[in-house]
Order: structure tokens, then C-alpha cells, then sequence
């Protein structure tokens, strides 16, 4: 009987642990599948050859990816009238973690992320905000290179430096991998195209209908 017992105790014993493994390999120590990470969420993180250009704290609960052409109107539209709000508000008080990567629609938008790029890592958004917000002065124009040449000589681009920019392997490689990937691995076919927390999300939405996925992926991380 008492060996029955021994058994008995043993095997619970066993089966406790096993279950214990079972919940921490599935739902986290925290109870929360992988932390709060998803299969998704880790794809997405994974950055292009040349790593990502971000705003805020990596460490920040939400982030946000955004896919985007330069010479998208509706890109621009979300970066002159509804991004400025995300980095104010969530950005800048460590609650976001915001990812601009490259998605042009064609050479000449191409050409824009290339001169971003060369511009180097503190002044990729100084310019890549300016090309938006001028995007009509450049983007459209008959002579869209040599306009985009303009605004790189007015940002301290000699015509020399401009030229290799136009010609970097590496960075056009870069910024078609980027392109590529979020096409055939999470179906991004418009832009700008979103994803919050790994939740996709498409169009330039104004901030009033931005603002709430935002909150609801901060409450989901019980932010």
C-alpha cells in the first residue's frame, strides 16, 4: 500500500513538473504567450540589410512599423498631418516604438529612401520628412532627379556626393530586400501599410482613428 502510495506521488510529481515546463515553454513565466510576442511580431522585427530607422525606445510596449513610398500622397498625407501627433504624444513619452521602412512604388521613390540613407542615420528622417512634405516640388515633377539633386545640395549633398549615393549597391540592395520581403512574407501590396503590435493596418488614417489602435494595443499589453 505504501509503495502503491510512493508510486503514486511520484508519477503526480512527474506530471506537475512536465505541465510546469509545458507553461513556461507556451505561455511565458508572466502567464503571457512568448511576453507578448507573437510568431508575427518576431518576423517583423527582423530588420533589412542595413537595419531599421526608428524613433523612440526599442524597449517601448507598441511598436509600430510603417511601410511607405516617398512618392505616395497618402504617405505624405500621414507624414505631415498624423505622424507629428504619434511622436509627440507616444513616441517621445516611451510608450511607442516607431519603424519607418522603405516600400517605393517606383525609381524615383527609390531614389528618395537611397538619399535618406546617405544622409546617415541622424539626419534619415530630417530628410525623408522633407521629401514628403515637398514631395509635389520633386516627386511629380518632369525632371523629378535633378529636383531631387536640388533639395540634396540644399541638405549639404555636393553634386559628386549625390551621384555615388545614386550608385550604392549596397543601400538600393537594402532598400529592395526591405521592399521584397514585406510583400511576399506579409502581404503589404499599398501604402502606407501598418503594423501595430504586429496587427496590420492599411491607409493614412487621420489621428482620431489612428489614436486608437494605439491605445488598444497599449491596453492589450496592460499599458
Amino acid at each position: 500500500m505504501n509503495q502503491n502510495k510512493a508510486i503514486i506521488a511520484g508519477a503526480a510529481a512527474i506530471l506537475v513538473l512536465v505541465l510546469g515546463v509545458l507553461a513556461y515553454l507556451f505561455l511565458g513565466s508572466s502567464g503571457d504567450i512568448g511576453g507578448g510576442d507573437t510568431a508575427l511580431e518576431r518576423e517583423l522585427a527582423v530588420a533589412g540589410p542595413l537595419g531599421d530607422m526608428a524613433k523612440g525606445n526599442p524597449d517601448a510596449p507598441v511598436t509600430v512599423i510603417e511601410y511607405a513610398s516617398l512618392t505616395c500622397s497618402h504617405c505624405a498625407n500621414f507624414a505631415v498631418n498624423t505622424l507629428p501627433h504619434l511622436v509627440e504624444n507616444y513616441v517621445e513619452t516611451g510608450q511607442v516604438y516607431y519603424i519607418l521602412r522603405e516600400f517605393p512604388y517606383d525609381p524615383i521613390a527609390t531614389a528618395g529612401f537611397m538619399l535618406a540613407r546617405c544622409a546617415g542615420s541622424d539626419r534619415y528622417f530630417g530628410f525623408a520628412d522633407t521629401l514628403f512634405e515637398r514631395q509635389a516640388q520633386w516627386a511629380f515633377t518632369q525632371t523629378p532627379i535633378e529636383d531631387l539633386k536640388a533639395i540634396a545640395r540644399q541638405g549639404g549633398f555636393s553634386e559628386e556626393r549625390f551621384d555615388q549615393c545614386m550608385k550604392d549597391e549596397a543601400i538600393f540592395n537594402h532598400v529592395k530586400e526591405v521592399a521584397t520581403r514585406a510583400r511576399d512574407k506579409f502581404g503589404v501590396n499599398s501604402t502606407p501599410t501598418f503594423f501595430v503590435n504586429g496587427e496590420k493596418v492599411e491607409g493614412a488614417l487621420p489621428w482620431n482613428e489612428f489614436e486608437p489602435i494605439i491605445k488598444k494595443a497599449l491596453a492589450a499589453r496592460g499599458k
